[in-house]
């Protein structure tokens, strides 16, 4: 039901977020490994009826496979941010980029940071959000309620998720996709949502000794 209102707007990205995070509590709760393949074959066929019927896809797409033409003009001028700034970048304020790419204080905050900051910057971003994502599972494998590993595991693939497609989409490893990066880009609905979502995770996962005594 998710998915199809998710379609009806058409929100054909975040139809597919959606759809990861359930295949991957369908996984969890025991899935048989026979209807996870079905599921995914049926994703990867979904996935290509979209570029056929929704013309926002296909332009997406398109402008994917040859960034040459005047619609990849984000990503281009991205990819031109993390180049000038190199290993460590040019210093705080002194990226110019930022004043011609559009969108530079959200879908690309990434290229921004990239500018001003370098590489060093970017790998220190990727591996903070990969050690928020592996630190949470880590603690769900100890976790025996269900409910918790289900919940807290949907709420981490959303997570991880945005932040691959925010990174992915800026340098141009996938189609763009209007994603923030989490607790970086501008906006106050986005650091509202994943703000909730990993106070939730926290409240799931954290250790309560009392339950522990009782039980004892």
């Amino acid at each position: 039901m998710v998915a199809g209102l998710l379609l009806k707007q058409p929100d054909v990205g975040q139809t597919l977020v959606i759809t990861a995070i359930f295949a991957v509590q369908f996984f969890l709760a025991g899935l048989p490994m026979l209807l996870v393949v079905v599921g995914g074959v049926l994703a990867v066929l979904g996935g290509i009826s979209a570029y056929f019927v929704f013309g926002h896809v296909q332009t997406r797409v398109d402008r994917f496979l040859d960034p040459s033409g005047d619609g990849a003009y984000q990503v281009t001028t991205a990819l031109n941010a993390f180049k000038s700034g190199g290993l460590l970048g040019r210093g705080p304020g002194e990226g110019r980029i930022k004043l011609v790419l559009p969108d530079a204080h959200t879908d690309f905050i990434l290229a921004v940071g990239g500018e001003e900051f370098g590489v060093a910057l970017c790998l220190f971003v990727l591996l903070l959000f990969a050690f928020i994502v592996l630190r949470g599972f880590a603690r769900l494998m100890k976790d025996e309620n269900l409910f918790v590993v289900l919940a807290s595991a949907g709420l981490l693939v959303q997570f991880g998720l945005q932040a691959i497609i925010n990174m992915a989409s800026t340098l141009r490893l996938m189609p763009t996709k209007g994603m923030t990066l989490p607790f970086i880009s501008y906006g106050g609905s986005s650091m509202l949502a994943l703000a909730l979502g990993m106070g939730m995770v926290l409240a799931l996962t954290r250790k309560r000794y009392g339950d522990e005594e009782l039980e004892q």
